[in-house]
Order: C-alpha cells, then structure tokens, then sequence
C-alpha cells in the first residue's frame, strides 16, 4: 500500500502525490517476498537491499531463496549482528541500530502507537534505517525529499498526511498529533489511532458498524478446512512449517544467544 494506509486507485495516488510532490509515484503493489525471490531466480530483480528480516531462513522454500540471493548482482544487508544466514551472501553489510537503540515510535496489533526511547548508545558506525535510507536517496539526487534530521520530522510528516484530504473518510488518521513539535513527541503518551484533529483517541473501532468496505458492512467469509498436502498421507498426516521454538523470536539470531530460552525445547 501506499503511505498512511492508502492503496492505489486513482484519487489515492493523486492525493498522496500532491502531498509529496511526486509526480511519478508507484502505480501498483510490488511483489510479495515469496513472488520477489522468484523475480530474483529469473533474473528480474539484480539488485535487493534486505533489512528487519532474515530471508534465508523465514521464508518458504529456504534453499531457493538461498539460491535466489547467490544469484544478485548487488546484496545489501543491513543489520545489528554479524553473522547469520542472509548476512553471508551479502556484497554490501550496513550496520544498523538494534531494538534498545532505536528511537522512534512501536504500533501494536490493538493500533496503540507508543514512544519508543533509546536506552542504549549506538554501537560503533551503527545508524537507525531511516538515517542509511536518507543518505541513500540524497545520493541518487532526491536530497530535498529526504532532508530528515530526526525521527520526529518523518513521524509529524506522517501524521499530516494520515489526515491529508481525510474528513474521516480514511480509518487511519493521527492527525490529532501532527504539528505538536520536538518536545510534545519526544513527550507523547500511548495513544490509539484513529485520534483526528477534532477529536479524541479511539478505543473500540466499529462498535457501531461503518466497517472498512464501500458499503460499510461488514464481510462474513465460510472457510473450509485445509485439505493436506500431496506430501502427507492419511498415515502421517503431518504438514510442517520452518521451526519454531517457543522462547525464541522468529530465526533465533538474537534469541539464541540466550542460555536459558534454549531450555523449553521440546
């Protein structure tokens, strides 16, 4: 989607173009990870910048897509640890900020965006993804557009445009908090989206319907249970998935230095 949970009809891609000024903005979605390491296997895609994610790993069919990024001309990986799986195919290692370094803001699933504080230095020539993606764009001649300073520059641009042309039409709008300057984020309080200019946070969404469709009724969709694959049989009727344990996070490259979370395997 485009930003501030935009998609891409018409009247979105103009709205969000106006607002940046860019008059040749993206048309349609990008591929999907799974679809882009096909890309990558045909050669569609010869260049790829990874970060947050471990894909050589995390993905399904790991050793195509281990195969896939052996394949690029150009692998760039930003990331905080040294080695891991992607990492050792990369032409190109960016050291990025880890999780007690970063400063920003964290949304969770119940949409409560909360302030996020460093609590630790950066590590050496470490540098949070937006900083390395603004030099990245200044060097490719978009300077102007990517002239950030600080977190609380791109997350009041964010908030203006959430509220851009809104009039409550669009579910996400923090437009109550754009404007508010350097001392009122670096204060904010957790605070649930929608909260407009007008009006206060949202706690409950669609307590009196006006669900996200053009009708504005909700969608009740019958599934059926999944039938097995060609690969199990009624013998063993087992279909498996990329491992997880349950004290590690996802591909264990952080995780996993940890004794003790390595105790409940079982």
């Amino acid at each position: 989607m485009l930003a501030a949970h935009m998609g891409f009809s018409a009247a979105e891609r103009d709205r969000v173009g106006r607002f940046w000024n860019a008059p040749n903005l993206v048309s349609g979605e990008g591929l999907k990870a799974v679809e882009m390491f096909d890309a990558v296997t045909a050669g569609r895609i010869k260049a790829l910048w990874v970060m947050g994610t471990n894909p050589a790993v995390s993905l399904p069919r790991a050793d195509a897509v281990r195969t896939a990024l052996a394949k690029l001309d150009l692998l760039v990986v930003s990331e905080n640890v040294i080695s891991n799986d992607t990492v050792g195919h990369a032409h190109v290692r960016l050291p990025a900020a880890a999780w007690g370094e970063k400063d920003g803001t964290v949304t969770n699933s119940e949409r409560c965006i909360s302030r996020q504080r460093a609590f630790l230095p950066l590590a050496g020539d470490a540098r949070p993804d937006w900083w390395m993606l603004s030099e990245v764009a200044q060097r490719l001649g978009y300077g102007e557009a990517f002239s950030y300073r600080s977190v609380d520059e791109i997350f009041q641009e964010h908030a203006r445009l959430s509220g851009f042309e809104n009039a409550g039409q669009r579910a996400f709008d923090i437009s109550g908090v754009a404007g508010s300057g350097k001392q009122a984020f670096d204060e904010l309080a957790p605070f649930q989206w929608p909260l407009r200019a007008n009006g206060g946070p949202t706690p409950r969404m669609f307590a009196e319907g006006g669900f996200l469709t053009k009708d504005r009724k909700a969608r009740f969709v019958a599934i059926a249970p999944p039938r097995l694959s060609a690969a199990a049989s009624e013998a063993w009727p087992f279909v498996l998935n990329t491992g997880r344990i349950r004290d590690q996070w996802h591909t264990m490259t952080r995780t996993g230095k940890v004794p003790r979370l390595n105790a409940q395997v079982f």
